[in-house]
Order: structure tokens, then C-alpha cells, then sequence
């Protein structure tokens, strides 16, 4: 057995598991694909394309906003959302490099 000492930068660690949360859930993962295939696109396009309730939309979408996975931009009254591809891609990376792929 491998003794390796854990430790943690209590500064990142909000931030990381905050993160990691916007980034494990399925419907999230779900809804990041598709404004990945869209590019930038509105909730409203989201919630009626993906048939899931638009507080529920607008709920998933907070939480990976506050995150930093994704950026908005208001147009009058609609909202368009594109991923930070930087954010998840730093994400990704520590995600392989902690399981060693």
C-alpha cells in the first residue's frame, strides 16, 4: 500500500469542490452538452429542446454559473450562456491527473 500525504490548499478548496459539484450531476452534464453543440445559446432554447421546466433549467444553470463552467450574457430580455472551456478543461485534467489516466 502507497503512502501518499493529502493535502489540500484550504484557499482552492471552496472553489474546487463548488466545481466539482456544478460538474457531477447528470442533468448538468446534460445541458453542457448541449450549449457545448450550440455554442452560445438562451434558456429559453434549453429547457424547451431538453423538455426539463425552465425553474429547473434556470437552477442548474446558477449553479455552474457560480462556478465559473459557464459565462452569460443578457440581450434585453434573454440570457445566453457559453461554457468556459478554460474552467473545464482545468477540471478535466485534475480529474485524469488524480486518477492517474
Amino acid at each position: 500500500m502507497r503512502k501518499t500525504k493529502v493535502t489540500f490548499k484550504s484557499e482552492h478548496l471552496s472553489e474546487s469542490t463548488e466545481l466539482m459539484r456544478a460538474l457531477a450531476h447528470p442533468l448538468r452534464i446534460k445541458i453542457l452538452g448541449f450549449i457545448d453543440k450550440h455554442g452560445t445559446i438562451n434558456v429559453n432554447k434549453i429547457y424547451n429542446t431538453l423538455k426539463i421546466e425552465q425553474s429547473i433549467t434556470s437552477q442548474h444553470l446558477r449553479i455552474m454559473k457560480s462556478a465559473g463552467v459557464l459565462h452569460s450574457e443578457r440581450d434585453g430580455k434573454y440570457v445566453h450562456y457559453s461554457i468556459n472551456y478554460p474552467k473545464v478543461e482545468n477540471a478535466v485534467k485534475a480529474i485524469n491527473r488524480f486518477l492517474d489516466k
